[in-house]
């Protein structure tokens, strides 16, 4: 007779530690030109924003709220397009459409060509303690090559 799970139990080995960096995770933007790349982390970004329920309408109003100057549905889809060439995002509506939309996953992709990765801030003083235990340790391996050599000489 098979013994039944008790259902109050966790499995330990479905546990999954949290999500520490911020990316696009295994679809990546990585493929063809810097502004194919840029198109499709708008347009994975208008996605994202759309399946969580935000028109792109919406997404243009808070765009042109947040730059002062008029951002139309027309200039997101031209922004997301990898064939209008001739139209790419500025830097400050790039921002701007991260803070519509919510997907920070682009601000990890933007980083990881430059080999580094988003950390939301709350990690940052567990990182710098991990360096300075890190710096500690090589320094006590080298007073201890110090010490020895030192200590040779006697």
């Amino acid at each position: 007779m098979s013994r039944r799970r008790d259902p109050f139990t966790q499995d330990l080995f479905s546990w999954e530690p949290p999500k520490v960096t911020v990316s696009l995770g295994d679809e990546r933007s990585g493929r063809g030109t810097l502004d194919n790349q840029i198109a499709r982390m708008v347009s994975r970004a208008l996605r994202e924003a759309r399946e969580d329920g935000s028109s792109r309408a919406e997404i243009a109003r808070q765009i042109s709220a947040t730059v002062g100057r008029t951002v139309s549905e027309a200039t997101l889809d031209k922004w997301a397009s990898e064939a209008a060439e001739e139209h790419r995002i500025p830097l400050d509506a790039f921002i701007a459409l991260v803070e519509a939309t919510g997907c920070n996953g682009v601000l990890g992709a933007v980083v990881e060509r430059f080999g580094f990765v988003v950390v939301p801030e709350r990690y940052a003083d567990l990182i710098e303690l991990h360096l300075i235990e890190e710096h500690a340790q090589e320094v006590a391996a080298r007073r201890a090559a110090v010490e020895a050599k030192w200590r040779s000489r006697r």
